[in-house]
């Protein structure tokens, strides 16, 4: 048996360092403290590394190794800074309390808040007269923001006050009567037609629960899926198939890759980098689908390279680049995700593959065995203190209509490309999807209906404590043959309770 090759891990700390600082900085405002402490440790350890590291080559690495992070920080910990003092001083604070005319852009799709009313995060662009910048959150009537759209500005009355969350926006503000749209730009009327055209080749292809399901699934637009199946989505673990993320980006790209093959690997990665773009601008390029974008990219090259060595350089590259860009993902849930997801996938689901394919298990089985569990474990946490419960039937669901997600995703893009240029093909694509999202509904409502299929758990930081001790626990006695035994005994009694529910009723 070849030897399992090293990872690479020294970007590691830096990213690392360069997150903690970043959201430090924004929580708590103490982006100079920080600074000045990396400083000071970068100093120390530069004296230590002249006085003895010179002669000794362990302590020669470790001080490139310690001056290079400290550094890290010491860069992040200013720019942080100075980006909290702008927020904490902009112009718009003057405001609090008050109702001003407004101009934004939205960066993002409105989505409902409940009530009738509706939420999205925009770009500040002039308050009365007076143009400015910054990020906001946005709170509006639907009926009265129906026509919004990313990228179109909007202008209205609004009340402003502080914002709610610590993540850079300047403001919140809670629209007063209607708005007076602007045209948005070219490329970005271009994408919206796309949206509404391929919705509307759904909704006369396929029933109304596959239509209202198809572009949540290829593009992100779930405005029209009932609140009862975004309910039986997240009991079943398959709300993140109804967000863009990176897997959408490996499935596209890598579609386009192998069937460029025939034409060569130049070009090949030169379609793929296009479709790349295109489907980003499609989807919308807003701060969420960039990172997917950048993190499908990183997961696409670990599996086309086979080399999880690469994989974790890239990823840490990644962090720090969307940091510099973006520094309020810091404090983004939805970074969180895709990056430990992306780890998981790069790091520990080859791993665990490896093993079951060792035990005689086929590889494709133990590659989506693995890859769903690792990404469910890795993420388990996190979700379960954004909303409240713990699905029990996340792995299994996930493995159950993992076949049919490519298919999906391919299709459906390809139909999304071709609503514009070509509505026949485009609809007859739409059909070929129908089979596989009628699968993915009914998996979702059978899963939804299983007595036990999630379990409340505390939200917040209790949440993340509880079930993190639980997954840590979990993966550390596993390699005991007791609590595999018990864990498996545990888990066919459940799945007899469960079908006995279904098959005796309440």
């Amino acid at each position: 048996m070849q030897p399992q090759p090293t990872l690479d891990v020294r970007l590691v700390p830096a990213a690392l360092t360069a997150w903690a600082v970043t959201a430090a900085g924004i929580t708590w405002q103490i982006g100079p403290l920080i600074a000045g402490i990396c400083c000071a440790a970068a100093t120390g350890w530069w004296l230590t590394w002249r006085t003895l590291g010179s002669s000794r080559p362990v302590l020669h690495a470790a001080g490139v190794g310690v001056l290079s992070v400290a550094l890290v920080g010491v860069g992040f910990g200013v720019a942080i800074a100075l980006r909290s003092h702008a927020v904490e001083h902009h112009p718009v604070g003057q405001l609090f309390g008050r109702t001003a005319w407004v101009t934004v852009t939205p960066e993002e799709s409105p989505r409902s808040v409940g009530s009738g009313r509706l939420m999205f995060r925009a770009a500040l662009v002039r308050i009365a007269d007076d143009d400015t910048a910054g990020h906001v959150v946005v709170f509006a009537r639907g009926v009265d923001f129906a026509g919004l759209t990313v990228g179109r500005p909007a202008r209205f009355r609004a009340r402003i006050t502080r914002p709610r969350r610590r993540d850079l926006t300047v403001a919140a503000l809670t629209a007063v009567g209607r708005p007076a749209f602007g045209e948005a730009s070219a490329v970005q009327r271009a994408a919206q037609g796309v949206r509404t055209r391929f919705a509307a080749a759904a909704r006369k292809a396929l029933p109304a629960d596959q239509a209202a399901m198809l572009p949540g699934l290829v593009l992100g637009d779930t405005a029209t899926v009932s609140a009862a199946t975004t309910a039986e989505f997240r009991t079943g673990g398959l709300t993140h198939l109804t967000a863009v993320s990176g897997a959408n980006v490996t499935i596209v790209c890598g579609a386009v890759l192998l069937s460029a093959r025939l034409i060569g690997p130049r070009p090949a990665v030169a379609l793929a980098a296009l479709a790349l773009v295109v489907f980003v601008i499609v989807v919308q390029p807003t701060a969420s689908v960039l990172r997917a974008a950048v993190m499908g990219a990183v997961a696409l090259l670990a599996v086309l390279s086979a080399r999880r060595r690469q994989g974790i350089p890239v990823l840490s590259a990644a962090v720090v680049a969307l940091l510099v860009c973006a520094p309020q993902l810091a404090v983004d849930v939805g970074f969180v995700l895709s990056v430990s997801a992306t780890a998981a996938l790069i790091v520990v689901a080859p791993f665990w593959s490896a093993r079951l394919v060792a035990r005689g298990c086929p590889k494709p089985l133990a590659d989506a065995v693995c890859i769903a569990l690792a990404a469910h474990l890795v993420t388990a946490p996190l979700i379960a203190a954004i909303s409240g419960q713990l699905s029990l039937v996340a792995v299994i669901t996930n493995l159950i209509v993992a076949p049919v997600i490519p298919p999906i995703t391919v299709l459906g893009t390809a139909a999304a490309a071709l609503s514009t240029l070509w509505p026949a093909a485009a609809d007859l694509l739409i059909r070929f999807t129908g089979p596989e999202v009628w699968w993915l509904l009914r998996c979702a409502h059978a899963a939804a209906a299983l007595p036990g299929a999630a379990v409340a758990v505390p939200s917040g930081w209790p949440g993340i404590a509880a079930v993190g001790s639980a997954v840590v626990g979990a993966v550390v006695l596993w390699r005991w043959r007791w609590f595999r035994l018990g864990m498996a005994t545990g888990l066919l009694c459940a799945l007899a309770w469960s079908v006995s529910g279904v098959v005796g009723g309440p």
